[in-house]
This record gives structure tokens, C-alpha cells and sequence, in this order.
């Protein structure tokens, strides 16, 4: 019998007809382009239409990272700063991102017609099966700021098998009070849209500081061409329904959950008090000194919580074959500190990082 050979085969990419090397690399290079850009796609859904932009390739028996903005902002100047850190490269390489933009906050977007009935943050939540059906998606690992914390939230709470992780930053669980309710109200009477939902996203110290990054921010919000669709999601955040999260209750969150707050920010006592209602096993607290209202668009935040998420999945993922699916599930944000992971201590604690 005839010595078997090894024989090395290197597969090349073949040309298309009439194509040369030099445009097949043009061709890739344009892919590759398109691909850092993002690919943006309109879904229609039972409350209307919703805007998306996908980065990245899906990666098999990983969630993807689905991202939804706050009010006067959309997913370019809430997420944007973060993710272009150093820091997040380990993301960007192992997870395909999904952002969502709030009905009428993409870039771009038409102002609805006078008369338009804005979905409530219900109905926003509800719009995201949606999207993962359109993607063929699975499960995601959801990345909220205020409103946009508050929608996953409830997306979570109605479709948990469907949510690995959540890292829930600035979020408020509550339905304003008739005290809330009143003083929204007589500071309308004294404040524009824009100063508002600036008193939303910043403390009256940064406001009163007018540091680059206020003036940035102020520029954008106040002059944004959408000011009225903005307005109309400002509202449905108003008129948010209580969670009605309960420690040890039936409503609650059953997967890994990681909340952040600046410290002195808008919300830190609405964030602290979500904390106390969720189950301190699953759930990891982070407060950010000196990091402002938008702790996302610190890199403190991006080399604090999100490099120890991806590197918290991988874990998990690496672990899967000898542990059955949920305690996998289970383990997307709440590694060991052997893991490298998640802040070590004890369960439901709070960790306080400087910027």
C-alpha cells in the first residue's frame, strides 16, 4: 500500500467574474467599513415602527448586547463614548451589539404629526420581541441608561428566559408620587423641555459647572430637530407604571443584575432603593464617585463593569458543559472572585469606584 502524504491546502477567497485582486479588496475593505459603521434596520411592530443598529457578527451560544437609551438622547450620544474605550475592545470582539433607538430619536427621524400617541415605556418593552425575531436572536444581555433601564427592566420581567444579564444604569423602578407628580408639573411652568431633561441626565452641580461635556450635551439636546418627538418620550417616562419590584416576591428579576450610579447623581436614591427590592445573590451594586449623572460615558464605568461582564460569560460559557443551563445563565454577571470577575464580597454589596 502507497504511503499516505500530507498535503497542505491553503484555501483562497475566490474572485467574483471580472473581478480584479485589487477591486476584491476594495470590495472587503468596504465590508469591513460598513461593518464599524453598523448595519441599521426598521422593524414594524404592534405600536409601530422601531429603529436598530446592529454591530458585529452573532457568535454561536452567545447572547447579544442589546442597548436602549435614555430620554433626549439615542443610541450614538448614549452608548457611543463607551464603547470607542480601550477598555471595551474585549466587547466589541466577542459580542455582536444591538442598539436601540426609541421610536423617533434615530437620526433623522420625522417629527410624528401633531396628535401622535407616543407608546408608553410598557409598549416600548414589548416592541423588543420584535427585534430579536427579525435577528433570529435568542437571548441578549440588556444595557440600559434611566428610561432605557426601566424598558429592559420590563422586558425582563415579561420574557425572563429570554434575558442573561442586565446592567441597569441610573434606573428609577418607581412611578412618580402626587408630590413628583406636582413639582413636574410647576417646574414645566419655569423650565423648557430641554432644561428638564437636562435636570434628568445631569446633577445641578455639573449643570451649574458647564463643564465641555454639559455644553455638549445642552447643544444637542437643544437644538435637536426632534425636540418634539423627544418631548413625547419624556412624557411616557413621566407617566412610568410602579415595577413593583419585591425582594423575596413574585415580581422580581431572576436573572444577574449589575446597577450603576454616579455618586450625588439625579437618581442615586431611586437606584439605591431598587437595590434593596432585588435579590442580593443576583444582583451587584456600583457606585461611581465623581462620575456625574452619565456614568457610561466614564472610563471608569467601561473598565469597572463591562470588560469583567465579557470576561464573566466567557467563564460561563467555558464552565457550561459540566453545569446544567440555568446555573450557566445564572452566572453571566455573578462570577467568583476566582473568575476575575465581579467585585468580590458579600452578596448584594456595594462597590464604590473613584474616576
Amino acid at each position: 500500500m502507497a504511503e499516505l502524504q500530507e498535503v497542505q491546502i491553503t484555501e483562497e477567497k475566490p474572485l467574483l467574474p471580472g473581478q480584479t485582486p485589487e477591486v476584491a479588496k476594495e470590495a472587503e475593505l468596504a465590508a469591513g467599513i460598513l461593518l464599524d459603521q453598523g448595519q441599521t434596520h426598521s422593524v414594524e411592530t404592534p405600536y409601530g415602527s422601531v429603529t436598530f443598529t446592529v454591530y458585529g457578527t452573532p457568535k454561536p451560544k452567545r447572547p447579544a448586547i442589546l442597548t436602549y437609551h435614555d430620554v433626549g438622547l439615542n443610541y450614538k450620544s448614549c452608548f457611543q463614548p463607551l464603547f470607542q474605550f480601550g477598555d471595551m475592545q474585549e466587547i466589541i470582539q466577542n459580542f455582536v451589539r444591538v442598539h436601540v433607538d426609541a421610536p423617533g430619536m434615530e437620526e433623522g427621524a420625522p417629527v410624528f404629526p401633531l396628535g401622535y400617541q407616543y407608546p408608553s415605556l410598557d409598549q416600548l418593552a414589548d416592541m423588543i420581541p420584535c427585534i430579536l425575531q427579525y435577528l433570529n436572536f435568542s437571548t441578549i444581555i440588556g444595557v440600559g441608561v434611566g428610561a432605557g433601564a426601566y424598558i429592559l427592566s420590563r422586558y425582563a420581567l415579561t420574557h425572563p428566559d429570554t434575558v442573561e444579564g442586565l446592567v441597569l444604569i441610573n434606573i428609577d423602578p418607581n412611578a412618580k408620587g402626587w408630590m413628583d407628580w406636582a413639582a413636574h408639573k410647576l417646574t414645566g411652568l419655569t423650565s423648557s423641555i430641554p432644561e428638564m431633561i437636562l435636570g434628568h441626565l445631569f446633577s445641578q452641580e455639573e449643570l451649574s459647572g458647564n463643564s465641555e461635556l454639559i455644553q455638549k450635551y445642552r447643544n444637542i439636546i437643544t437644538h435637536a430637530p426632534n425636540l418634539d418627538n423627544i418631548e413625547l418620550y419624556w412624557n411616557s417616562y413621566n407617566n412610568r407604571r410602579d415595577l413593583n419590584l419585591e425582594r423575596g416576591g413574585a415580581v422580581t428579576l431572576k436573572c444577574p443584575v449589575m446597577l450603576v450610579v454616579g455618586d450625588q447623581a439625579p437618581h442615586e436614591d431611586a437606584v439605591v432603593e431598587c437595590n434593596s427590592k432585588l435579590d442580593p445573590t443576583q444582583t451587584s451594586f456600583l457606585k461611581m464617585a465623581d462620575s456625574g449623572g452619565q456614568p457610561q460615558l466614564t472610563q471608569v464605568m467601561a473598565s469597572s463593569c463591562m470588560t469583567r461582564l465579557s470576561r464573566s460569560r466567557t467563564a460561563s460559557l467555558t464552565s457550561a458543559a459540566s453545569i446544567d443551563g440555568n446555573r450557566s445563565r445564572s452566572r453571566t454577571l455573578s462570577q467568583s472572585s476566582e473568575s476575575g470577575t465581579l467585585p468580590s464580597g458579600p452578596p448584594g454589596h456595594t462597590m464604590e469606584v473613584s474616576c
